[in-house]
């Protein structure tokens, strides 16, 4: 991987991001709202991938600026 992101490149990382913390919210939110446990369960598993996500794309913006 480059060191570097070009302008346009970090742009696209950002609302991605954007993206990703709204599918975080979302689910968060409507975990507490489901009654049936399977989709509760669904929804638990999508919230920790989006932090892991969101972490990773944090790192990579962060190290970008670092860079800068």
């Amino acid at each position: 991987m480059t060191k570097y992101l070009g302008v346009h490149e970090t742009l696209e990382a950002h609302e991605i991001l954007t993206f990703k913390n709204v599918c975080l919210t979302k689910s968060h939110t409507m975990s507490g709202l489901a009654q049936d446990e399977e989709l509760k369960a669904l929804l638990a598993g999508d919230v920790e991938v989006n932090r892991a996500h969101i972490q990773q794309l944090q790192e990579l913006l962060t190290k970008q600026e670092a860079l800068s």
